[in-house]
């Protein structure tokens, strides 16, 4: 069982950026696709943006392609996304994902370890 701990979200203005990380809780993470979804209340969970374990590949929502990056570091067991230019829609609740077998997906259900989550707001 691998746990995953986001961190970074808060408060911020429109245009600012915000860096959220996702620690996991064992080695075996580096094997694992990684990818971040998000939530605002009542809707479907969104595809973010998702990395292979090497990190060689990465895949964007078009709605953040161009302001948010995604990263991985393998020897501290971390994956971040660097959330540039935010906006008001970008208000939710983050997700960080682990799937254990295959690369990068756009479907949540694909993915098998899920972190509780972390609260973006973006005032305007």
């Amino acid at each position: 069982q691998v746990q995953l701990v986001e961190s970074g979200g808060g408060l911020v203005q429109a245009g600012d950026s915000l860096r959220l990380s996702c620690a996991a809780s064992r080695r075996t993470f580096r094997n694992y696709a990684m990818a971040w979804f998000r939530r605002a209340p009542g809707k479907v969970r969104e595809f973010v943006a998702g990395i292979t374990w090497s990190g060689d590949s990465t895949l964007y929502a078009d709605s953040v392609k161009g302001r948010f990056t995604i990263s991985r570091d393998n020897g501290k067991n971390t994956v971040d996304l660097q959330m540039n230019s935010l906006k008001p829609g970008d208000t939710v609740v983050y997700y960080c994902a682990g799937r254990t077998a295959g690369g990068s997906s756009r479907w949540s259900d694909d993915y098998n370890y899920w972190g509780q989550g972390t609260q973006v707001t973006v005032s305007s």
